[in-house]
């Protein structure tokens, strides 16, 4: 009997601390205009005044404009928000305005795929290109005539671009493809050196499945940057089993294709005839005329924008 007694006095304190923290929080008229939308007793609600108070702060937070890396809430870009389930409520974390402004105005990075290269290589952007220099200006007008006629054919030839170190070779054309992006055009941008590096690796592990996931992206994606090529160790494998195919493949299709590079296309002739093995024009200049069946060469001497 004394049990029983001592629960009821236990449920008796519990219901007035219950019941005090509510009624201090509907002290505060946003509080008692935010609950009085939630179709729910008094008895219900006053169990959850913490979560609520907490989801009440996330809204009126997510309520003043802001920038998702600037959002006030806990858990930033989601707001911790009520639901009513079977005569209670469950919190949960939706997407705050400044996340799906975030989402809405990034969508497009989900159609490119980056492999080792710089992270402001993500967000290149043709509003934000550097225009001050004029040996720039033909490599510029060059993309925005790719860009302009893509959608009327897809099969355009794509840019062999080289030039002096740091010009801005990469971000010109990734900022072209983050713009193609943008009408769900996908395209694929890999540092070509450690490319090789990553794909040697996954084709001496047990499992081949992620090396010719990898392989055959590339030869399929709409848009390929092949990124510093000339920069890698020749060898017999990267040149003649990965390199050939591969171009062979998206010349056949007739898929756009994208190099950047340091050296001109005879220099990267030589380069790629020179391996441990000894030297091998005839498979180098193979190479080279299918870059040419693929891209436009341009030389772009600018100042070295990463200084």
């Amino acid at each position: 009997m004394l049990k029983v007694s001592e629960n009821l006095k236990q449920k008796s304190n519990l219901d007035y601390l219950l019941d005090s923290e509510y009624d201090e929080a509907l002290k505060d008229e946003n509080f008692k205009k935010y609950v009085s939308h939630i179709n729910l007793k008094r008895e219900v609600l006053k169990k959850y005044t913490s979560n609520l108070q907490i989801s009440l702060n996330d809204y009126l937070s997510s309520q003043t404009p802001h920038h998702l890396f600037d959002c006030p809430n806990k858990l930033k870009g989601y707001i911790y928000m009520p639901k009513v389930v079977d005569n209670m409520l469950e919190f949960s974390y939706v997407p705050c305005i400044c996340k799906k402004e975030f989402d809405k105005e990034n969508y497009y990075h989900d159609n490119t795929l980056l492999f080792n290269v710089p992270y402001e290589i993500k967000n290149a952007n043709l509003k934000d290109i550097y225009k001050e220099d004029k040996n720039r200006h033909h490599i510029i007008l060059w993309l925005a005539n790719f860009i302009k006629n893509y959608k009327k054919d897809k099969h355009q030839k794509g840019l062999y671009l080289h030039g002096n170190f740091g010009c801005g070779k990469t971000y010109l054309i990734a900022a072209t493809f983050n713009e193609l992006a943008k009408q769900n055009i996908k395209s694929a941008i890999v540092f070509w050196p450690e490319y090789l590096r990553d794909l040697k690796d996954s084709f001496n592990s047990p499992s081949k499945t992620e090396f010719s996931k990898k392989y055959n992206y590339l030869k399929k994606v709409p848009l390929l940057l092949i990124d510093d090529i000339g920069a890698e160790a020749t060898t017999q494998w990267s040149r003649d089993e990965i390199l050939c195919p591969l171009l062979q493949y998206r010349m056949d299709e007739k898929l756009p294709t994208f190099f950047t590079s340091n050296l001109d296309l005879k220099n990267l002739e030589n380069h790629l005839s020179i391996t441990r093995d000894g030297t091998e024009e005839i498979k180098a200049g193979r190479i080279i005329s299918r870059i040419k069946q693929l891209a436009e060469s341009k030389e772009m001497l600018s100042e070295n924008l990463r200084k």
